[in-house]
């Protein structure tokens, strides 16, 4: 995978950049299509069981990551979006593989739900090596599933 020159990962800072990355969600599959508007991902940004994260080239957020490492699923990728004019060109690669590191260097499983009306976001996690584990049918809106997926290192209790 080639790495975008200058491109960094780190978590939000401010109020502002988490304003910055509401906008790429937004502008973004599956929220358009379910129907989330800008003040119910802001919400979700500001959940403290929440870690916001973006990607950043020079002082523009680029796109955005959100997980959660305490809960049911710890290691749980809630949402990762890429701003328009920079899909296509592998940074949600480079995003992957930057919270990959992050969540198993403290977790053996990493999880995460696709929407089943985005085959393209679907075939992407495939082929970072994700597996579907379930199908949620109609979990955030009637008529659209969640496919449950999930990378793992390890069984929870043989990890080191």
């Amino acid at each position: 995978m080639m790495k975008e020159p200058g491109l960094i990962l780190r978590k939000v800072l401010n109020s502002e950049e988490k304003k910055a990355c509401v906008e790429i969600m937004a502008d973004s599959e599956p929220w358009i299509t379910l129907g989330m508007n800008r003040d119910h991902l802001l919400n979700t940004l500001e959940d403290p069981l929440n870690e916001v994260y973006a990607a950043l080239m020079g002082k523009d957020i680029m796109g955005t990551i959100v997980i959660q490492t305490r809960g049911a699923f710890s290691g749980y990728l809630k949402s990762i979006a890429v701003k328009s004019g920079w899909r296509g060109k592998k940074l949600g690669s480079q995003m992957m593989a930057f919270i990959e590191k992050e969540i198993f260097s403290t977790c053996a499983n990493l999880f995460l739900c696709v929407s089943s009306f985005n085959p393209e976001a679907q075939k992407f996690y495939l082929n970072l090596g994700y597996e579907q584990i379930g199908i949620l049918k109609n979990y955030l809106v009637e008529g659209h599933d969640e496919i449950l997926m999930r990378k793992t290192t390890a069984p929870i209790l043989e990890r080191n």
